[in-house]
């Protein structure tokens, strides 16, 4: 049945009409004044935002087909995650407890005396660190526009610093992720026993997908399942999973930046050096040699990496443990940080950063084009033509690790997304050979019969291997990595059907779970 109403003769004040009248206007409104703004919208798109509009619409048949599928969940398995996972809440509760009451002296209740437990009370955190511990307080600003001391993570990681606050700093962030996880191991599922969510094409400003719960009120966000718990999500009958990850996105974009920014004015050494530690294999190794030129480097990287960068450097973290997240902090110019993460004395990360930029000129020099890019048009355009203002102030830190961090952040999900679309249109996925299921920024969740495997993995490789060129006919290659399982968490002794990296046709003799068999 149809109606038609005259919106322009209708007062909105008017209450008169009966419910369903008001939900025809209702929505009639909210399709008719949405093509008024997209009539008016269209004119103004220049080559670059078409080309992302463009882009975004060609998403929405495989985004929709991944909302109405949805995930198979393992309802045994997804109790006993549940059940493991209260457990170590329960453990690391008490540790923290005992921490805290006998270690500094404040008067606690035991965990499971009290409705709400005393790391998550803000006020008896507040005292605890700034009261009894008598640190130095961490603040931020409050809602009547002055400064407050706060105990939010970021506080918590700055803590963290302080020799007798690390332990207790611990204790809280893994709480507060075992919690997190609780909470989605509880998420309320689809009747069919399927996880499913709400995807956004447009809900990040770097243009990657973002995803929430559904308009039912089942689901979550699908993009940020910790690994761990990862166990109870497996492929439909007759199918075995392919996760597929980009290797080493990131990095490799900052490279391809940074030779088509350079290369012209500094020639192929200045703006390839990064590119080409990218490339050579072991981006990591060679960022060692740079931070640490002193050890016994060979210049084989397979010898070197075993022997030189993988020995036990810094709080358990071996020299290429640090040089991965030194060299990631310093390319997004993290300071503070790559401080936490790696817990070095400022010194040692400074110096580490000088030797650094020496080797790898082309990354200072792409920080200050994207300095200048915010003090003159405010704007940064990625290779993939997206383009992104920033109405920050051009001199506020924030700002700028921001739009240093949105250009290879954004290429990364294009490039992702650009292999997705490959693969959608594809003869195999037509022919139901192979369905997609999640899409996770860097990787893709996809499921495919399994007496296809020995083709249809390769194939599926070789068409989400992205590659485009660069100036001078130099060819960019977004190469990617598969792991292939009956669930979505890696293979282990407890996990038997896990993932595992895929080595070639006939290599996986593991036989299907009973749950996944056709």
């Amino acid at each position: 049945m149809a109606r038609i109403i005259d919106t322009s003769t209708i007062d909105p004040l008017r209450t008169e009409f009966d419910p369903a009248t008001r939900e025809w206007v209702y929505n009639g409104l909210d399709c008719t004044v949405t093509l008024d703004v997209l009539e008016a919208l269209l004119p103004q798109l220049d080559a670059d935002t078409e080309h992302t509009y463009n882009r975004a619409l060609a998403l929405q048949a495989p985004i929709f087909e991944i909302t109405l599928r949805g995930v198979r969940v393992d309802i045994t398995q997804l109790s006993r995650t549940l059940a493991e996972t209260e457990k170590k809440i329960d453990l690391v509760a008490r540790n923290l407890y005992r921490i805290v009451k006998d270690g500094v002296g404040l008067d606690v209740p035991a965990p499971g005396t009290q409705k709400t437990e005393f790391y998550r009370s803000t006020k008896t955190l507040l005292h605890l660190f700034y009261t009894v511990l008598q640190l130095k307080e961490v603040k931020k600003r409050n809602a009547k526009g002055g400064f407050s001391p706060t105990v939010n993570e970021d506080a918590l990681l700055k803590l963290k610093m302080h020799f007798y606050a690390e332990p207790i700093v611990n204790h809280i962030l893994k709480l507060r992720g075992l919690e997190k996880a609780r909470q989605f191991l509880t998420t309320k599922l689809d009747e069919d026993g399927r996880l499913r969510a709400r995807w956004n094409i447009a809900g990040t400003v770097t243009g990657r997908l973002s995803s929430e719960a559904t308009d039912f009120g089942t689901g979550t966000n699908n993009q940020n399942i910790a690994r761990p718990l990862r166990s109870p999500f497996i492929p439909d009958r007759g199918f075995k999973f392919c996760n597929v990850d980009l290797e080493q996105a990131d990095a490799r974009n900052v490279g391809a930046i940074c030779w088509e920014l350079f290369l012209d004015s500094h020639g192929p050494e200045f703006a390839g050096a990064y590119l080409d530690a990218c490339e050579s294999g072991d981006l990591h190794t060679k960022t060692c040699m740079l931070g640490w030129p002193d050890l016994p480097w060979t210049g084989d990287l397979a010898h070197d990496k075993k022997h030189v960068a993988e020995q036990p450097a810094h709080r358990g973290m071996t020299y290429r443990d640090l040089a991965k997240r030194l060299g990631h902090g310093t390319n997004y110019d993290g300071l503070s940080a790559v401080a936490q993460a790696t817990h070095l004395p400022m010194s040692q990360i400074k110096a580490f950063q000088a030797r650094y930029f020496e080797g790898f000129p082309c990354i200072k020099a792409w920080h200050e084009w994207v300095q200048e890019q915010l003090n003159t048009t405010r704007q940064i355009t990625t290779l993939y033509r997206r383009r992104r203002t920033f109405f920050g102030r051009p001199n506020d830190k924030k700002v700028f690790r921001e739009a240093v961090a949105f250009a290879p952040q954004s290429m990364t999900g294009d490039e992702m997304n650009s292999g997705w679309m490959r693969l959608w249109r594809s003869k195999p996925y037509r022919a139901g050979r192979l369905q997609v299921l999640n899409q996770v920024h860097d990787s893709l969740l996809i499921q495919y019969r399994e007496e296809d495997e020995d083709w249809i993995v390769p194939f599926i490789i070789e068409t989400l291997t992205e590659q485009f060129e660069l100036k001078g006919g130099r060819i960019f290659v977004m190469p990617v990595e598969a792991a292939i399982g009956w669930n979505w968490a890696y293979a282990s002794e407890d996990n038997p059907h896990g993932l595992v990296g895929w080595k070639g046709p006939g290599e996986d003799k593991r036989k299907a779970p009973a749950i996944c068999k056709g």
